[in-house]
């Protein structure tokens, strides 16, 4: 007999290695995989390059616009190596949602409430048949109340920072600094659990995964053997 499909919600604070965990658990088990993260941050990317952001204020009007007229179409595609980018308008814009100039803004563009509502309503239809990870910031508590596994990814700041840095350093950034993302990842937090449009908070039937000192393989292993135990 088939293993019944079940949903899957990993939500948590930035930097906890919520996307690579929720990709590699999607690939193990043959479910989709969809980086919520990804959306908002390509919606920062588009706000960027059209002007919609000046010193910190976001224009509302025109951005609302836009996602009323269709001009912001976010999806996900396949690479050859089994990995998924992020398509803005056509375009993969993968390398660009991670730079810092998005970083240091999309925590403003995602506590936007009509941001926030069009967003969710596209996870939701993207995972109406089940069979799909998905990861966040209120996937468990906003998109999939239902889920029938969440987990709250968290670890300390610093070693959150540290993982950014790293990765950073790792595509070519040389410029920023580890207190910039420290400084980074502390106000990200606070603008994430303090909105008034679903804030981050973790689902009373969610399960801690607090991966500070955890390696890959173990965190890949604790996930998998959680996935056994909901499906059984």
């Amino acid at each position: 007999m088939a293993e019944k499909r079940i949903t899957i919600a990993i939500d948590g604070h930035s930097s906890t290695g919520k996307s690579t965990m929720a990709k590699a658990l999607a690939k193990r088990i043959g479910y989709a995989y969809v980086d919520t993260g990804a959306m908002y941050r390509a919606v920062t990317l588009f706000a960027l390059r059209n002007g919609l952001i000046k010193r910190g204020k976001v224009d509302e009007k025109a951005l609302k616009e836009h996602l009323k007229h269709g001009d912001i179409v976010i999806t996900f595609r396949p690479t050859k190596e089994g990995k998924s980018v992020t398509v803005l308008n056509g375009k993969n814009v993968e390398r660009y949602i991670r730079s810092m100039r998005v970083s240091n803004v999309v925590s403003i563009i995602a506590a936007i409430g009509f941001v926030r509502r069009a967003m969710v309503k596209q996870q939701q239809a993207m995972g109406k048949d089940k069979g799909v990870v998905m990861d966040g910031r209120d996937i468990g508590t906003v998109v999939f109340p239902d889920a029938e596994m969440k987990v709250f990814a968290t670890a300390s700041a610093e070693v959150r920072a540290q993982r950014r840095f790293d990765e950073l350093r790792a595509k070519g950034d040389t410029t920023t600094t580890f207190e910039e993302v420290l400084a980074n990842v502390t106000e990200r937090d606070l603008i994430d659990s303090t909105r008034k449009e679903s804030p981050l908070r973790q689902a009373e039937d969610a399960v801690v995964l607090d991966n500070s000192h955890m390696t890959l393989e173990e965190q890949d292993e604790w996930l998998y053997q959680l996935y056994q135990e909901r499906v059984k």
